[in-house]
């Protein structure tokens, strides 16, 4: 009953899974403020006792002491400083924010909230003024004639302040750099990797498919989507151990981050038991929700990183489109050391529970890389670093790769063929992909392409 007097804004967190509510609760503006008045109200009442109830003035030097109009005065000037600091902090955040979203990405806005010094600076400005208000209430309804603990901290409170906001200042402008953006993106990237998807996934992947139970595939069950919505969250873990138990096995038809519409199939089951089970428990396994979440979905944080790319070129940005070309190359290359392409997870005696659709290397190729050749068209010294990323990508990424590189940066030059390039584009291109298809071992394949673009030169030539 109590449930459902909350207002939906905070009764949906009693409705997420606790991973979902972990990351929306990062996701808030609210919740380290909440916790900073919290200790707020805990330093409040340690100091009015101190200073009403124990009488600390009574037992310090008369230096410290400042009497009730002193106190009083210090206390309403600072109300109202503290209050213009934080407006002044709040309407720069909003400066920030409306800057991210025009100038880079809608969907970068989340990454500047759930920062943690950003939370923490409003935390503060917050806790503070809640701080100065409980002390000028309280001591106007308790008045004594000396106080010590009161204007101390108050005075440590305001210097506080100060220093929070100049450092507010430094924070929001360092944000705001290009190089600390992508670099931070890539950061959030590689902790997807390492905590959600390497954790959830990599101890129970094999490539060995084994006993598929294939004699039970004839009886096989779908089950729909109950609502629609982005797959956020699919909970692997619980999925292979209760597979176990029912000695079933199970396909997911979808992906994290896909949108599936009410009613089409989420997965898949057969196995001897799969009369028997209870498909409900399964389906709360696999949380869909409105939106799409960064907590096993690396495709949306290399959709960030690549967005910020094209609006750069959009802006005639050309450093910063080439800063995310370089951070989605070394994201590319700690794809490839921690994630193994396989679809099939396993339970600890090696058989086959789960199925999950695999996206293989060429799929976060294309995400990292294939928004942005296509947006840079006839941009050429984009393509040229593009080409160069994957060189130096090449050169440290496994050689079962090669293929895959050479083959992306071949078609990137499809429609270079018939278009007019400059010779020192032209020169400079050739060069790259000369550095690639020697270290992938493509050079006959070059000769053609070096062949071609050759071809486009003459033809460029005034008659």
């Amino acid at each position: 009953m109590f449930f459902n007097l909350l207002p939906s804004s905070i009764r949906k967190y009693f409705q997420m899974s606790k991973r979902q509510r972990q990351h929306e609760l990062r996701l808030t503006l609210w919740r380290t403020p909440f916790f900073y008045i919290i200790a707020t109200l805990i330093l409040a009442a340690l100091v009015l006792f101190l200073d009403v109830w124990l009488g600390l003035a009574s037992y310090t030097n008369k230096f410290f002491r400042a009497d009730f109009q002193t106190t009083r005065l210090l206390i309403s000037a600072l109300i109202g400083g503290i209050l213009t600091l934080a407006a002044f902090t709040l309407n720069s955040l909003l400066v920030v924010l409306t800057t991210f979203s025009g100038q880079f990405s809608p969907r970068m806005l989340q990454n500047f909230v759930k920062d943690k010094q950003t939370q923490h600076i409003l935390g503060i400005f917050n806790g503070s003024f809640v701080f100065i208000l409980i002390m000028f209430l309280f001591i106007s309804s308790h008045p004594v004639n000396n106080f010590v603990a009161v204007p101390l901290s108050v005075a440590g409170i305001a210097f506080i302040n100060i220093l929070t906001f100049i450092y507010f200042i430094n924070h929001a402008t360092a944000w705001m750099q290009v190089h600390n953006i992508t670099d931070g993106m890539k950061k959030v990237s590689e902790n997807i990797i390492q905590g959600s998807l390497k954790r959830d996934l990599e101890d129970y992947r094999t490539e060995e498919p084994g006993d598929l139970m294939r004699a039970y595939q004839a009886h096989i069950k779908m089950v729909n989507a109950p609502n629609s919505g982005y797959v956020q969250l699919i909970n692997f873990y619980d999925l292979v151990e209760e597979a176990k138990r029912d000695n079933i096995i199970i396909k997911v038809e979808t992906r994290v981050g896909s949108f599936i519409l009410k009613d089409n199939v989420l997965f898949s089951y057969w196995g001897p038991n799969a009369e028997d089970i209870n498909v409900e428990k399964y389906v709360r396994m696999i949380n869909i929700g409105h939106k799409e979440t960064e907590i096993q979905d690396l495709k949306l944080t290399m959709n960030k990183l690549s967005e910020i790319a094209i609006k750069a070129l959009g802006n005639d940005d050309p450093k910063t489109a080439t800063n995310t070309i370089h951070q989605l190359a070394d994201l590319l290359l700690t794809v490839d050391n921690n994630i193994t392409f396989t679809p099939y997870l396993a339970d600890n005696n090696n058989q086959v529970r789960l199925i999950v659709g695999i996206e293989d290397f060429d799929y976060y190729l294309y995400q990292g890389f294939g928004t942005i050749r296509h947006y840079a068209q006839k941009n050429y010294p984009i393509i040229i670093e593009l080409i160069g990323a994957l060189v130096s990508l090449s050169k440290s990424i496994d050689p079962s790769r090669h293929d895959n590189l050479w083959r992306f940066s071949k078609n990137t030059l499809d429609h270079i063929y018939t278009e007019f390039i400059f010779d020192l584009d032209r020169s400079l291109l050739l060069e790259k992909m000369y550095d690639l298809a020697e270290v992938t071992g493509n050079l006959e394949e070059y000769k053609g392409i070096e062949k071609h673009l050759a071809s486009n030169a003459i033809n460029d030539l005034p008659c």
